[in-house]
């Protein structure tokens, strides 16, 4: 028997702003029932309002249903295949949007070395308020935040008595680092997969970055990076301070960032950020699904329309298409 739900109209899905941050799972069943995800173990199930989603990480022996996937694409959910302890990122599905007008923002700015610059230092002047940045090159902001990151990691490592003897962890083998290692691969993990459905909620590309290059995530380093001297750091520390080695500290430093995200509404948070930096006002954000065709004179002309037939209509007048509909002679 076929079961059909009816898709929400656009306009009635949540806007990411006011979502929770995101929910990891795993060795489970993920299924539907109406406008709920379920979650089912061998402890019972758990129903999750789907609107209220932004993010759903998928840790090892996850199984999810077809109609499951299909409530969180219309949802606008961003579903992210990780490993175990959700230190490993493997792919994602949907955004929420269905424009390219920021994208297109987005890729005209990362564009001009000029405008590039402005913005990566747009995103260093939000980590040094107090001081202006506006004439410094790159090298020399990646001085003051290399600094900047050291002494982070001091002052926590001070406060906690957690030993720091430096960065160091194996992405093959979380059990192989210490323990402050093992929170901050787990909760900068989080904290990725966050920035990454902002991201593509908003209709940008993850891999078009402005300090950082080359990598198909760049962007979303780019916008991780804002926050992890006042988030994923301090709770990697206090975990780990907190929390004997033998402990699942990957599983505690998720539980603290998530709730830390929530408290702090970082979902929010990114969303006006990421506009400041990209010059965006809430006018320029589309809600709407509108298809153009680009011309290189009025910039855009309306589609689903059979161009080209003049002498067969009258002015003003055309055959109406459907989106995506191949025009043959």
């Amino acid at each position: 028997m076929k079961i059909s739900a009816n898709k929400p109209k656009l306009q009635s899905i949540s806007q990411i702003k006011e979502r929770i941050s995101f929910l990891y799972v795993e060795r489970c069943v993920i299924n539907r029932a109406d406008n709920a995800v379920t979650i089912a173990d061998m402890r019972g199930v758990v129903h999750v309002p789907a609107a209220t989603l932004s993010v759903l990480l998928l840790g090892p022996g996850t199984k999810i249903t077809h109609r499951a996937v299909e409530l969180v694409g219309d949802m606008g959910i961003t579903i992210i295949w990780v490993g175990e302890y959700g230190v490993r990122y493997y792919a994602h599905g949907r955004p929420l949007t269905h424009s390219s007008k920021m994208i297109v923002r987005q890729a005209a700015l990362v564009s001009n070395t000029r405008s590039r610059l402005a913005v990566a230092r747009k995103m260093y002047a939000l980590r040094f308020p107090d001081e202006d940045v506006s004439n410094l090159g790159m090298q020399q902001l990646r001085g003051k935040e290399g600094a900047r990151i050291r002494a982070t990691y001091r002052k926590f490592s001070k406060i906690t008595g957690v030993a720091w003897s430096g960065r160091v962890y194996d992405p093959d083998d979380f059990e192989a680092g210490t323990p402050v290692n093992k929170a901050l691969s787990a909760a900068h993990a989080c904290l990725y997969g966050l920035a990454h459905s902002a991201i593509v909620a908003l209709g940008l590309s993850a891999a078009l970055g402005f300090i950082h290059s080359g990598h198909e995530r760049s962007f979303v380093y780019d916008v991780a990076d804002l926050y992890k001297a006042s988030l994923t750091i301090p709770i990697a520390f206090e975990i780990a301070a907190a929390h004997s080695e033998s402990e699942d500290i990957g599983a505690l430093t998720r539980r603290a960032v998530r709730d830390k995200i929530s408290n702090m509404k970082l979902l929010a948070q990114m969303v006006k950020d990421i506009h400041l930096l990209l010059h965006i006002e809430d006018a320029d954000v589309p809600d709407v699904d509108i298809l153009h065709l680009w011309d290189d004179k009025q910039d855009a002309v309306k589609s689903g329309m059979s161009y080209g037939r003049e002498d067969e209509l009258d002015e003003d007048e055309g055959e109406e298409l459907g989106y995506g509909e191949i025009l043959e002679d």
